[in-house]
């Protein structure tokens, strides 16, 4: 849960500074900071798919195979559920809530609901959300949401000036919605063989490093339909002993 706590106060702190300071952050620090957290996630999911790579050779290749096929197979799986799809919406929901906010003539025109359901989509639905929280429940790998915790309290803060205090219980699903997937994949977790972990953490340390490309805007992924792999990985190296 260490990285569903982190991510909390990360949201707790954006919305303090958010409403107290009188001035948001320039467009060349925003930049500076943008940069910063792309390298920082590039590290992240590099590192946790190293460090699940290993014994030689040919473990290794057979590894690499794993996650490939579960890629794969994850795609198509998302494709056909139209994950992305189903959370564009969303996220266009919120963006419309936002837009409409900053748009009206003052703060008697935005509910508390607006800005508490705006950043709770925001927060939750992302595909960062679901594989930090399976990467903090498998082996305890805090520094996926630990990193998320950056950006939701960034975006906190320009959240509070518009929609006042009410973001800041946007907290609550936070940790109800990430903490039970961090405590349902630390039940699964021993249930699971070395190889079959490995798999999985090497998958998901790929996707967070794909999430620095889409931070930097070097490519556009649709992250949400490869969110299966996470099922796919463990399979696959338990069909392939």
């Amino acid at each position: 849960m260490t990285g569903t706590i982190l991510n909390a106060a990360g949201i707790l702190l954006g919305g303090v500074l958010g409403l107290t300071l009188s001035r948001q952050l320039s467009p060349r620090a925003q930049v500076a900071i943008k940069g910063l957290l792309g390298v920082m996630v590039v590290f992240v999911g590099l590192k946790a798919t190293v460090m699940n790579l290993g014994g030689g050779f040919w473990p290794i290749a057979r590894q690499l195979t794993i996650v490939v096929l579960a890629l794969t197979l994850g795609r198509v799986t998302g494709r056909l559920l139209q994950l992305q799809k189903r959370l564009n919406r969303l996220g266009r929901f919120a963006n419309q809530k936002f837009s409409a906010a900053m748009q009206s003539p003052g703060p008697a025109s935005r509910t508390w609901s607006d800005g508490f359901m705006t950043c709770t989509i925001l927060f939750c639905v992302g595909p960062i959300s679901i594989l930090g929280a399976v990467q903090d429940g498998v082996d305890g790998y805090w520094q996926t949401l630990g990193v998320k915790a950056l950006i939701d309290g960034l975006a906190t803060m320009a959240f509070a000036a518009v929609f006042g205090w009410s973001v800041l219980v946007s907290l609550v699903p936070v940790i109800a919605y990430q903490g039970s997937i961090t405590l349902l994949a630390k039940f699964v977790a021993p249930h699971l063989a070395p190889a079959m972990l490995a798999s999985l953490n090497a998958t998901s340390g790929l996707l967070v490093f794909c999430i620095a490309l889409i931070i930097l805007e070097l490519r556009k992924i649709e992250l949400a339909d490869y969110l299966p792999s996470l099922l796919f990985a463990p399979l696959l190296a338990w069909f392939w002993k």
